[in-house]
């Protein structure tokens, strides 16, 4: 997958929602951004940038992801979006300069809708997706909602369907962090010209990594590489979702 480029909520995008090179924009919102952008997923996620929303805080970056089968299948398994905002100035609810917020779903297996214990698994994921990357995160907050449909009349032999959504938001810390559970390759310390002013930006390119860790497990994929023991995930669906 190509890099990702994107749009900059923040009054200096050009014409095509690209950053255009504002002299406003602070250079840790750049950094942030420029990490992200760099990101690169497995095949099954399709990752794409897609325009923020301008009024959640002065600065904002936003991704959109598809989960898909196996290649050449357009079944969609899961998708979801992920927004980065920026306030230099901080907020109080946050406790720090950065928030991520993003909206989860994917639809289950009536058996595994079922479960009781369901919405607190979900949110485990979340948590544990940013754990075991060893990224450090305070202030979490969200939603799990699992929503049933059953259809009637002209629609009536359609089976019953439900949806799992997951609604959340952390504040991305950028102090120092454990050694992850299942640690992968060390990012080198920036260095050179910048170097203090990259140190104060939190690893927003882990965090969407481990984000995009979340959307294949709640697609029910199994975890990149050889099986892990300990994590499970959601049978895959019955029947295709077309795009």
């Amino acid at each position: 997958m190509a890099a990702v480029q994107g749009h900059l909520a923040n009054g200096a995008d050009g014409p095509d929602g690209t950053d255009a090179g504002g002299e406003d924009t602070p250079p840790a919102f750049r950094h942030a951004v420029t990490a992200l952008r760099g990101v690169r997923v497995r095949p099954e996620v399709e990752l794409d940038p897609t325009p923020p929303p301008r009024r959640l805080a002065p600065y904002s970056y936003a991704l959109e992801a598809v989960v898909t089968g196996a290649a050449g299948d357009d079944e969609e398994l899961a998708e979801g979006r992920l927004i980065l905002l920026h306030d230099p100035a901080g907020h109080d609810a946050w406790r720090g300069t950065f928030r991520l917020v993003t909206l989860v779903h994917a639809d289950l297996e009536p058996e595994i809708a079922a479960d009781p214990l369901l919405p607190e698994v979900c949110w485990s994921w979340l948590t544990g997706a940013l754990e075991a990357r060893g990224l450090p995160y305070g202030e979490p907050s969200g939603t799990v909602t699992r929503a049933s449909s059953h259809y009637f009349g002209a629609m009536g032999e359609r089976e019953p369907s439900t949806r799992i959504e997951i609604r959340a938001s952390w504040t991305p810390s950028d102090h120092p962090s454990p050694e992850p559970a299942h640690p992968g390759p060390r990012r080198p310390e920036p260095t050179g010209e910048g170097a203090t002013e990259r140190l104060g930006v939190p690893d927003t390119a882990g965090h969407l990594a481990a984000w995009c860790d979340l959307l294949c497990q709640i697609a029910g994929l199994p975890p990149a590489g050889a099986t892990e023991a300990g994590v499970v995930s959601l049978p895959q669906r019955r029947g295709p979702q077309t795009r």
